[in-house]
């Protein structure tokens, strides 16, 4: 085949498999407002895992059609070249040309194994800010203020129909007429130029359907969400949602994508952009479920960083861990997390046992209390930004995924993740207060994720990080479980003198038993705030609720978690 002939092939496979990779994750994608409609939550979860698994399928398909036709060309720097400037001129009218030129680095990664970022072959720096602009008015609903704010609101109401009959459409109504009034009608004054928009595409996640709008008054936009639920009685507004700091967590980098319709890529995520505050272009992609393009994105953002910064990369702060070495940037809030080549007792596991649990908390719903990782192969970083000291360590502690080549450190493998304060610092140095507050969260979290299915193994403070918002998060997934593989226990009443006094545990205990009456014996250290941990969280150390967790999880029952506090709810009270 000619280079000519080789080039032509490479595009039209590699556009024939985005194409098809895009139509199956639009049809993913709009099967949520028939499962929300249904009440189908299990088909909702597991829809939304097949809709993260496609995107690794197409390429496969895509890099092994490629590897049988082109083998002499695709390890060519000047073929990949050539086929970049071809596949760019192609795909410049598509409305979501920043994914295809994302899924071009994808297989080329794939199909030429240890290339480093090369700007000559792939698109490393064009993406979302070299999108073209589209019109809006597709975008969004508009509601100009002359209509008065009843008619606004049943107009938003009559706009969504989730073709399910309404607990109670008229209450809704006016809740969300008296929620305008009280946040934002005793601040501003409506005049003639104020008009509300609202997104046309409704966000699915979990049990609940979102609608995201802005209000132009005062002066400035006013964003809102308005969250609905789908009960065993109806359709119901479940709270309107005005806080930026509930809505930037429920675009938290600790929850779920979004199953929503998007059209133009580029047009949600600037709309976003302007809405959700503290939310960086990468992470809104990751919300929107086009998490790989997220992770372009981000790697874009940290060149620029990295080129804006002169801080040294350093080890992480926190207790040296047995399973991972971890380091960060100061001046960025993201930690690079590599496995070690060597556990050290009691850890027994394999390094691809670890790539394991990492993959399944990738495919599981985080409600909101697990940190997303992006998985990176061959990351280069400039060495005289390195820190000799973290050199050696990853030398002693993980030499086999260590190159250094031509003045950089090359890391074969690693996952990126937010960096947090972990939790066994803070608690060391805030106040008495925010300690409650810590542990309380603490035990939140664990509890979240066992409802999730999930059992966090080693729970020790060191595996949690505190957020911003002082939000309690786990992030160290070497041993999780299914909570419904666990076998949770009393111990064993010693009635012996030789069971009194043994050195070691008389009973026998089998690999997945769990004694949650030991927990009181690790899980907080902080002398002044121990007994409050104790009591408001004694379920923690009762086996009976963890086995009645475990019941409601077997019996099909799927939690819901609540991205805004319980007590904003209008009815508190509704099933859901």
């Amino acid at each position: 085949m000619t280079i000519n002939k080789a080039i032509e092939y490479a595009i039209n496979s590699i556009t024939l498999e985005f194409e098809n990779y895009i139509y199956k994750f639009n049809e993913l994608t709009g099967l949520a407002p028939k499962f929300f409609a249904e009440r189908n939550w299990s088909a909702m979860h597991e829809n939304q895992r097949r809709r993260l698994r496609i995107y690794k399928d197409f390429v496969r398909v895509c890099v092994l059609s490629l590897e049988e036709n082109l083998k002499p060309h695709i390890e060519s720097k000047e073929f990949w070249k050539e086929a970049k400037i071809q596949y760019s001129a192609n795909i410049s009218a598509r409305k979501d040309k920043e994914l295809a030129e994302t899924f071009f680095n994808s297989v080329i990664r794939k199909a030429y194994p240890n290339l480093e970022i090369n700007e000559n072959v792939m698109f490393v720096h064009e993406g979302y800010d070299t999108c073209d602009l589209h019109p809006v008015d597709s975008l969004y609903h508009s509601y100009p203020s002359s209509w008065g704010l009843q008619k606004i609101i049943r107009k938003i109401i009559e706009d969504f129909d989730f073709g399910v009959p309404y607990l109670s459409k008229e209450e809704d109504i006016q809740y969300l007429v008296k929620a305008v009034r009280e946040v934002i009608l005793t601040r501003y004054e409506p005049t003639q130029d104020t008009i509300t928009q609202v997104l046309k595409s409704v966000f699915y996640r979990n049990k609940a359907a979102y609608l995201i709008g802005r209000t132009r008054v005062g002066g400035k936009w006013m964003p809102f969400i308005i969250p609905f639920l789908n009960g065993p009685s109806g359709v119901y507004v479940d709270t309107m949602i005005f806080d930026p700091r509930i809505m930037a967590h429920m675009f938290s980098f600790s929850r779920s994508y979004f199953m929503v319709e998007v059209e133009i890529p580029s047009l949600m995520v600037s709309f976003l952009n302007a809405v959700i505050s503290h939310k960086q272009v990468h992470e809104l992609y990751n919300a929107i479920g086009f998490n790989k393009h997220g992770k372009t994105e981000f790697y874009r953002d940290f060149l620029i960083h990295l080129n804006e910064s002169k801080d040294q990369f350093t080890i992480a702060e926190g207790i040296l861990g047995m399973v991972m070495t971890v380091f960060t940037l100061p001046s960025y809030n993201i930690v690079f997390k590599l496995i070690k080549d060597h556990f050290e007792p009691p850890k027994n596991m394999t390094r691809q046992e670890v790539r394991e649990k990492y993959k399944l908390v990738s495919l599981h719903d985080r409600v909101g209390r697990m940190a997303d990782t992006h998985e990176f192969e061959n990351f280069h970083f400039p060495l005289d930004r390195v820190d000799p000291r973290l050199v050696e360590e990853v030398r002693n502690t993980t030499n086999s995924l260590l190159v250094i080549k031509d003045n950089k450190m090359i890391i074969k493998h690693l996952y990126t993740e937010r960096r947090m304060i972990p939790l066994n610092i803070y608690l060391e140095h805030c106040s008495h207060e925010d300690a409650k507050q810590a542990v309380e969260e603490y035990g939140n979290s664990i509890l979240q994720l066992a409802q999730a299915n999930i059992f966090p193994g080693d729970m020790m403070t060191k595996n949690f990080g505190v957020t911003r918002q002082k939000r309690v998060i786990f992030y160290d997934y070497d041993e999780i479980e299914f909570l419904t593989d666990m076998n949770f226990r009393w111990k064993p009443k010693a009635e012996t003198y030789e069971q009194i006094y043994a050195s070691s545990p008389w009973y026998d205990i089998a690999k997945n038993d769990v004694f949650p009456e030991d927990f009181k014996r690790f899980m907080i250290g902080r002398a002044d705030v121990k007994e409050h941990f104790w009591e408001y969280h004694k379920d923690l150390f009762n086996p009976d609720h963890w086995v009645e967790m475990q019941n409601k999880i077997r019996s099909g029952e799927i939690l819901h978690a609540f991205p805004y506090p319980i007590a904003i709810r209008f009815r508190p009270n509704e099933e859901i």
